[in-house]
């Protein structure tokens, strides 16, 4: 297949106009694989015309945010979509903030999204000291290991300040205020208070005694601290000579918020956090089963949606008060469920395009990272997405009996982070894990060879491909086995088997399918040569430079009209490339005849071939793909 590369610029530039401008956008952030938008308005047309943009897997709206799958291109959409929004300066007050679980979710996508990679490199590090302390006893003690874990730790100790950073930018106040405010929390000296409030000393402030809460690797504490200091500065702004402002309202701001943050909000969301682990472990401990199934079987689902991220405080809260967590042990095996359902998908296609998508995505898979999995290949064939689900909750339900932890956070957990199930404290954790790991492996596999994989339910894209940025012809590729057959006009597709003719539907002729079409104008749908054209000139067939032999009928029984309404823009045995006019035909006129045209596009040597993958679309476009023919 030739390679496209694409003009992401100019895909982030077309995202923009179809979701309404920069005028209906009211941010803008960005995870692993999606652009996730949130717009004033959304309009019901703006899905669709995003999702058939060339480079785009699909779009998903949910959590009060308009979600661009885009994959691993997905920063270069970013830089410049952000670019032409000054979402900072975005006025708040016409923001379509849905529900309040919506706004939950959206605030934790945008303030981890950012940061998350950092945390999955600390805890593949992590993950990988523990691998080497199995091999070695003494390394523990070397200058080696104590450099390599703190700098493991480092990115966790200091998670308020990463917060304060994304979650300033997301309620769009001062970075700087909000990280003073945040770094004050993981102060050393706030550590040597609380550990003095620990051993008994009563200490206050203004009269208040303070808690002995600990903010390094906190969630929430400075999370609503950011979000009241926006409404705190917001306040001052509107309130304060601009002469004094740049110097009073940070003053202010620290002065109101630590003090605050340390008497009521720390111990209030601290409380909150650990409450909610407390009740996912209370399942864990009690009734691990259910808790393997539910996570191993519906974690991906709520991947699709956007909503995972809505689980990261009680994980880390997990981590921080007991320093371990299940729930991620769960999650790998879910993970893996849907990299065994790529694989399962690459070892029963038979089309080439088919096992180079999968290849693709079961790649990212393995580092974590599952929506193009999802989006490419197990969603796409609806199929495989459910085995994988049911596979996950199989190996979690299996893993659950060996009580699987992980023990070091994992910040994309998947096939790598395996080794963070590791602890001499809990040896039959890693276990469950490696023993659920590959029954969620090897079970989609086999399942997916029994019962097979489904049908393509993606649609193709439409619109212009994005090749350097200038307008291109859908690429004819022929790599190995398989050659793509472009649609030759446009209009509504219909199965070959609902034509009313026998001689096609009846798939005598060979495989293939008929378009109603919407204009009068046939072109070549790939580069060949002509070899027949009919004398009465509705009907042409065509030879691709591969072999391939397609037959094209204008209309039913349109040789009853003598060629009058066609026109020949090409002659027999012409050369031809892909997107030249062949043909005009007058519509109204071989309607007024009371003729049908719809139009069969039928290949007559489909016995030479493996396979005729006819793509799944309602609406055809010029240069759009219609067929693969598989060699």
């Amino acid at each position: 297949m030739s390679s496209k590369i694409r003009d992401y610029s100019q895909l982030a530039k077309d995202i923009l106009e179809a979701v309404g401008g920069e005028e209906n956008v009211v941010s803008v952030t960005r995870c692993a694989t999606r652009l996730r938008i949130v717009l004033k308005r959304s309009k019901s047309e703006s899905k669709a015309k995003v999702a058939a943009m060339p480079g785009v897997i699909t779009v998903v709206e949910n959590s009060g945010q308009f979600q661009v799958v885009i994959g691993q291109h997905v920063g270069e959409v970013y830089d410049v979509f952000s670019s032409l929004v000054k979402v900072e300066e975005s006025d708040n007050t016409s923001e379509n903030k849905g529900t309040i679980l919506n706004r939950v979710i959206a605030t934790m996508s945008a303030v981890f999204a950012p940061f998350v990679y950092i945390l999955a490199a600390a805890g593949i590090l992590q993950g990988s000291l523990i691998l080497i302390n199995l091999f070695s006893n003494t390394f523990v003690e070397t200058g080696t290991y104590q450099v390599l874990s703190f700098i493991s730790w480092a990115p966790f100790t200091f998670l308020p300040i990463f917060i304060a950073i994304t979650a300033s930018k997301h309620f769009k106040t001062n970075t700087f205020i909000a990280v003073a405010c945040s770094a004050a929390l993981v102060s050393p000296t706030w550590t040597e208070i609380t550990t003095r409030i620990t051993e008994g000393e009563t200490i206050t402030f203004l009269g208040l005694a303070l808690s002995q809460t600990v903010y390094t690797s906190s969630v929430l504490p400075p999370l609503f601290l950011v979000w009241i200091l926006s409404y705190v500065e917001r306040f001052l702004n509107k309130r304060m000579n601009e002469v004094v402002r740049p110097l009073f309202v940070p003053l202010v701001c620290m002065v109101v918020m630590v003090p605050l943050t340390i008497l009521l909000i720390g111990p209030v969301t601290t409380m909150g956090a650990t409450g909610i682990a407390n009740g996912y472990n209370f399942l864990a401990e009690n009734a691990p089963a259910v808790a393997g199934a539910i996570i191993g079987g519906f974690w991906q689902v709520a991947v699709i949606f956007g909503v995972h991220w809505g689980v990261t405080p009680m994980v880390l809260a997990n981590f921080e008060l007991y320093g371990r967590d299940s729930f991620q042990a769960y999650q790998t095996i879910a993970v893996i469920a849907q990299v065994g359902a790529v694989l399962g998908v690459i070892l029963k296609a038979k089309s080439q395009e088919t096992r180079k998508i999968g290849i693709s995505a079961g790649v990212t898979g393995f580092f974590g990272i599952t929506e193009p999995a999802i989006y490419g290949v197990t969603l796409r064939f609806k199929k495989p997405f459910i085995i994988g689900c049911i596979s996950g909750a199989v190996g979690a339900i299996t893993a659950s009996f060996f009580k699987p932890s992980y023990f070091a956070y994992a910040g994309l957990p998947g096939p790598l982070t395996i080794v963070n199930g590791i602890s001499a404290d809990y040896p039959s954790s890693i276990w469950g894990i490696l023993i659920g790991s590959a029954i969620a492996l090897i079970l989609p596999v086999i399942l997916i060879q029994i019962f097979g994989y489904g049908e393509d339910t993606a649609k193709a894209a439409g619109g212009k491909n994005l090749l350097n940025g200038q307008e291109q012809h859908t690429i004819n590729f022929q790599q190995n086995n398989e050659e793509m057959i472009n649609a030759p006009l446009s209009g509504q597709v219909i199965p070959l088997s609902e034509v009313p003719d026998e001689v096609f539907s009846s798939g005598a002729m060979g495989q293939g399918v008929a378009i109603e079409p919407s204009d009068n104008k046939l072109y070549a749908p790939f580069d060949g040569t002509v070899v027949m054209i009919a004398p009465t000139k509705h009907a042409i067939g065509l030879r691709s430079n591969s072999g391939v032999e397609l037959l094209v009928h204008i209309g039913l029984d349109t040789v009853k009209l003598g060629g009058k309404p066609f026109t020949l823009n090409i002659e027999d045995g012409a050369k031809v490339k892909r997107g030249d006019l062949l043909i005009t035909f007058d519509k109204e006129f071989i309607q007024n005849e009371g003729i049908k045209t719809l139009t069969p596009l039928v290949v007559t040597n489909t016995q030479a071939y493996k396979e005729v993958i006819i793509e799944i679309i309602n609406e055809s476009k010029v240069e759009q793909k219609l067929l693969t023919v598989v060699k």
